[in-house]
């Protein structure tokens, strides 16, 4: 547990929120148990890390981030939320959240949505401007900035619901459902964001049914049902085959070299290899096909596009972690054959020899 009152004083290897056995029972009229809606778990969130939170309908996401955010108050075990108790107003101030649906009052436009919230963490009228003219590109509403939401569409909504989450330029972003209700493009252009507020030192909680966008984004997952951590660990670590490989060849082979290479694997395996073509997925074939199309298109009616995050979100922070690593598809030969060979070493459990050279 972490014991520091201060928040200043969390250390950089500290947890920004831990549970520790954590139970939360709700009861009936007469104070008997009437279902153990969390039933002992515990986990830790780290900074700069994209922590996914997963599990059907029931099983307790809902109430363990609300217990989170400190509207709910655990039956028992501990939780700490960047060095304080939930409930405190001081780690409140730190915490960004964007709800599952977006309740914003319909009557007022973009801009005054975001500067009541903005008044809401105190921030001065200069402050509240200047992030507000940031926010609105970053989300792409510029141009609407002076509709009022009850006009918007859902996903136009939900990208000020994350404009609003992100106002008091937060330590923990709690994110439930952020992709709900937005095309692909404004999917992408989340899950881009997300990963930029964590290289920028950012912690972001994630809870979605959405399992393609958790993978994409997420550095760890813990998958609930029944109120129990079922599963929990890198995304990597989790859905890794160990017992089977994917070979990737460059360019395009002749069909006799083809022939050869098949002929080879089949001596060694004793068995038929699956082939086939590699595939984009659908949604960068979406974006390529919109991106080609939107060129003759002069007015937008809906969410422009953005590529950028605000500036006062980008500012680097002490301690940062290190940034992803390198994609395999940047790499040279070289280097990529040197990873092929450490990862056939890990998965076969094979070392090498001590008088091997050492790097």
């Amino acid at each position: 547990m972490i014991q520091s009152a201060e928040p200043t004083n969390t250390t950089v290897h500290a947890p920004v929120a831990e549970a520790q056995n954590l139970v939360k029972v709700f009861r009936d009229f007469w104070r008997r148990p009437k279902v153990r809606a969390v039933n002992d778990i515990s986990f830790d969130v780290q900074r700069g890390e994209v922590f996914g939170l997963l599990g059907p309908n029931g099983s307790g996401k809902s109430t363990t981030i609300k217990m989170m955010l400190g509207l709910l108050h655990p039956t028992s075990g501990h939780l700490r939320v960047l060095g304080r108790s939930p409930r405190d107003v001081k780690a409140k101030a730190r915490v960004g959240y964007l709800a599952e649906e977006s309740y914003l009052y319909p009557y007022l436009t973009s801009e005054e949505t975001l500067h009541f919230f903005g008044r809401l963490f105190d921030l001065s009228a200069a402050e509240r401007k200047q992030r507000i003219e940031e926010l609105l590109e970053m989300i792409g509403l510029q141009h609407a900035r002076r509709r009022v939401v009850g006009e918007f569409s859902k996903g136009m909504a939900r990208r000020i619901g994350l404009a609003q989450a992100l106002i008091n330029d937060p330590d923990l972003v709690i994110l439930d459902e952020p992709t709900s209700g937005l095309d692909p493009l404004g999917c992408r252009q989340v899950k881009d964001l997300i990963r930029a507020l964590a290289r920028r030192g950012k912690t972001v909680l994630l809870s979605s049914h959405l399992l393609a966008d958790v993978e994409d984004v997420c550095d760890r997952i813990a998958i609930l049902y029944n109120g129990r951590v079922q599963a929990m660990g890198s995304i990597h670590e989790l859905l890794e085959q160990r017992d089977r490989y994917r070979v990737t060849l460059p360019g395009e082979l002749p069909p006799e070299q083809f022939k050869a290479v098949l002929a080879s694997i089949r001596s060694h395996l004793d068995a038929e290899p699956d082939v086939d073509h590699p595939r984009v997925d659908l949604e960068q074939f979406f974006i390529r096909i919109i991106e080609k199309a939107r060129s003759d298109i002069q007015q937008q009616s809906g969410a422009a596009p953005s590529q950028t995050i605000a500036a006062y979100l980008a500012q680097a922070q002490d301690s940062l972690p290190p940034e992803p690593a390198q994609s395999e598809h940047d790499l040279s030969d070289e280097e990529r054959r040197k990873r092929v060979d450490e990862r056939l070493r890990r998965l076969t459990n094979d070392t090498p020899d001590d008088d091997s050279p050492k790097s």
